[in-house]
């Protein structure tokens, strides 16, 4: 059972980045640089982007003072609570993902687990969340969708995780959205073309935000005419009717 919230402990903030080179106005309330602005603690998946970041919205910042420890994939699991350490001491610790929200389709999920566990209070910040504006303007259904994330990456669970995907759109009305890494976005659009029915819709919904942003849903017959060629971006694949 978590322990109960104690103001003793710090507080855990998760701080959403941009989805691409944009002006942090664009996509970011005031508010992420105000808590950015006092913090001193951050934990982040990647510490050279995260210093960008940092001081991008805060320019005035010394970097080289703020405490920054990185938590990837490549973090063994014990590793993973002494980052939290300055919370034990009652300093607020900040959580910046490579793209978007912390915690979604992210590493930090682990962390925002043990601060609930140790009883700290958890305080998530506005900020765009790619997944979720692809859904917002692909059209599908948005009461009922699941977000599978990435597939497995050998070719027939790949197809046959497609064909689950398809089966319970058309069972439920459940949208489903997937993605992959960019150099690889080809690749998973022409498995989703060649496994899933002509009918069935697709949106693709690249580089969100920026100034290169694409959206555009077709059905998989009207993909296939087009013979589109995705460039190598993030991108979200929103599967639908």
């Amino acid at each position: 059972m978590s322990s109960p919230i104690t103001s003793r402990l710090g507080g855990l903030y998760l701080i959403p980045t941009t989805l691409g080179e944009v002006a942090v106005d664009s996509s970011l309330p005031p508010l992420i640089t105000s808590v950015v602005a006092r913090l001193s603690y951050f934990v982040v998946e990647e510490e050279k982007t995260a210093r960008h970041f940092i001081k991008k919205i805060c320019p005035d910042r010394i970097i080289r003072e703020i405490n920054i420890r990185s938590l990837n994939e490549h973090t063994k699991s014990e590793e993973i609570a002494p980052l939290l350490a300055p919370l034990r001491e009652g300093h607020d610790i900040g959580i910046i993902s490579e793209a978007g929200c912390p915690a979604i389709a992210d590493p930090g999920a682990e962390v925002v687990r043990l601060a609930h566990e140790l009883g700290a209070q958890v305080h998530p910040l506005v900020g765009p969340c790619s997944m979720i504006l692809a859904l917002m303007a692909s059209g599908f259904n948005g009461q009922r969708w699941r977000f599978v994330g990435y597939l497995p990456v050998e070719d027939e669970a790949r197809k046959k995780s497609i064909g689950l995907l398809e089966r319970d759109l058309y069972a439920s009305h459940e949208t489903q959205i997937v993605m992959d890494t960019p150099y690889r976005n080809q690749r998973l659009f022409e498995e989703i073309l060649s496994t899933c029915r002509p009918e069935t819709k697709v949106c693709v919904a690249s580089a969100l935000t920026t100034d290169a942003e694409s959206i555009r849903v077709l059905s998989v017959k009207d993909w296939k005419g087009l013979g589109a060629i995705l460039t190598k971006v993030p991108t979200i694949f929103v599967i639908g009717r």
